[in-house]
């Protein structure tokens, strides 16, 4: 199975001039999957390249494939994605899989900016402070998930109402409210960090609505996972769909 032409120009927009390894240790499965992953799968669908890219990264972090998001962080600059768009998917991912899994992928990202002369740290975008997250975190919970979210930071058993409370100044007042991703961004890369991760059905549910409810819909969705599927496999992307049209009943 020859390598198609769709294939070859994309790979150059990706990696210009470069010629994998590959080619000489498993020429067929570079056939299969350069074909399928760079032609017939990106040609199915209609998201823009820069899209397609912060949710294949995401994808990368949630599933742990450090060594194919190395390869593919240049691809990523080099089809649009920005160096800030970058640093806050791996940001982001710290709420959705902890620091332990997102350390390696940390410092990948720095280590590619700094081969390519970028000066760090990048530019700051967070917005909040010790004194704002907490009411800027619990805004942001209602902007996303509506009004029910007002008074969520305070509820559940004593014991464990801390969480919620984290939830709000942590995970959305500490993050959701940096800038260099907007909210919908954010909600389609926490949608791919679940789907990835797996064992995050009610997560992953939850977040498929919400990002239905902000403009990301379920055409949209169906687009992210079929783009990703390349990166995960079908397991986890037939779950991701399952929990998609479970959302829109």
């Amino acid at each position: 199975m020859p390598i198609t032409e769709n294939t070859k120009k994309l790979h150059e927009r990706m990696f210009p001039g470069y010629v994998s390894k590959f080619f000489e240790t498993d020429p067929e499965f570079i056939e299969l999957f350069d074909n399928f992953a760079f032609d017939e799968v990106v040609n199915s669908d209609d998201l823009d390249d820069r899209t397609r890219m912060m949710a294949i990264l995401a994808t990368l972090v949630g599933c742990q494939g450090v060594d194919e998001f190395k390869a593919l962080l240049t691809a990523a600059l080099n089809l649009g994605v920005t160096q800030v768009e970058i640093k806050e998917i791996v940001y982001q991912a710290v709420a959705y899989l902890g620091i332990g899994r997102v350390f390696p992928f940390l410092k990948a990202t720095n280590d590619m900016l700094t081969a390519r002369g970028v000066e760090l740290p990048l530019p700051p975008q967070s917005t909040t402070n010790s004194e704002t997250r907490l009411a800027a975190g619990i805004q942001a919970q209602v902007d996303i998930f509506g009004e029910g979210m007002n008074d969520f930071w305070k509820s559940g058993p004593e014991e464990s109402r801390h969480i919620n409370h984290w939830l709000a100044d942590n995970c959305f007042g500490d993050y959701y409210t940096r800038s260099g991703l907007d909210y919908k961004q954010r909600e389609m890369v926490t949608f791919c960090f679940l789907a990835a991760q797996g064992g995050c059905e009610p997560q992953l549910v939850s977040h498929a609505a919400v990002n239905i409810r902000i403009g990301n819909d379920k055409t949209f969705l169906i687009k992210v996972i079929s783009q990703c599927l390349p990166y995960i496999g079908y397991p986890r992307s037939l779950n991701a769909l399952r929990c998609v049209n479970e959302a829109c009943k």
